[in-house]
C-alpha cells in the first residue's frame, strides 16, 4: 500500500493554491484539467483497493471463527478420545488444537493490524478526496478568471478604437455613424417636409383659383 501512496503524484500535503499559482501563466485551465483526471483515476483506482482490503479483513475474520470453532470442536473431541483411552486419537485431537490455536492466534494479529491499517488508509482517502475536491474548486476560479479575462478583452477592442479588431467597431466608430445616419435621416426628414408643404401650398392655390373661377361666372 505504501508503493501506492508514494505514485500519487498529489501529496495530501501539497499546498494545491501554490502549486497552480505558479504555472497559471502558461495554460492553467488544461493543465487543471489533466491534473484533475488523474487524480480522479487515482482516487478510484485507490478506492478500488481499500474495498478489497475489506473484504480481505472480513475473510480473515471468516478464516478465525472457523479456527476457534474447530479447535473448540477438537477440545471436546480430545475429552471423550481421553474417557476412551484412545492414545493415536489423543495425539490427533491435540496437534489439531495446537495446530486450529495457533492459526487462530496469527489471524487475531493480522486482523488487528489489518484493522489498523484500514482505518489509516480510509483516513488519508478521505483526505485525498477533499484535495480532488479543492481542485476542481481551484478548477472554477481558474475558469472564471478566464472568462472575466475574454470578457475585457472582448470589451476592451469594442471600447478601445486603438485595440479594435478589423472586424469589430468601437463604441466611437458606432457613434460617428450612428450621428452620420441620423443626420442624413434629419435632412431627408426636413426634404420631405418642405415638399409636403410645398405640396400643400399647390392645392390651396388650386382651390383658391377654382374658388375665384365660380365666383366669376356668377358675376
Amino acid at each position: 500500500m505504501n508503493s501506492l501512496w508514494n505514485r500519487f503524484k498529489y501529496s495530501v500535503q501539497a499546498d494545491l493554491h501554490t502549486l497552480f499559482d505558479k504555472k497559471e501563466s502558461k495554460n492553467p485551465i488544461a493543465m487543471l484539467n489533466q491534473y484533475i483526471r488523474e487524480a480522479e483515476k487515482q482516487t478510484e483506482s485507490i478506492g478500488k483497493l481499500l474495498e478489497r482490503q475489506s473484504k480481505l479483513k472480513a475473510e480473515m475474520q471468516k478464516e478465525l471463527t472457523e479456527s476457534e470453532k474447530m479447535a473448540d470442536k477438537r477440545r471436546q473431541q480430545l475429552e471423550l478420545a481421553q474417557a476412551a483411552g484412545e492414545e493415536d486419537l489423543i495425539t490427533f485431537a491435540e496437534e489439531e488444537i495446537a495446530a486450529y490455536d495457533t492459526r487462530a492466534a496469527e489471524l487475531s494479529e493480522s486482523i488487528m493490524e489489518t484493522a489498523y491499517e484500514l482505518i489509516s488508509l480510509e483516513r488519508k482517502f478521505e483526505e485525498m478526496k477533499h484535495k480532488v475536491k479543492d481542485m476542481k474548486v481551484r478548477q472554477l476560479q481558474l475558469m472564471g478568471k478566464e472568462n472575466v479575462t475574454r470578457a475585457h478583452r472582448r470589451m476592451d477592442k469594442v471600447i478601445s478604437p486603438e485595440n479594435a479588431d478589423s472586424n469589430i467597431a468601437s463604441f466611437g466608430e458606432m457613434k460617428k455613424y450612428i450621428e452620420n445616419l441620423g443626420g442624413k435621416i434629419d435632412r431627408e426628414y426636413e426634404i420631405s417636409s418642405m415638399e409636403r408643404r410645398l405640396d400643400a401650398l399647390e392645392k390651396v392655390e388650386e382651390t383658391e383659383s377654382k374658388t375665384s373661377a365660380k365666383d366669376a361666372e356668377i358675376v
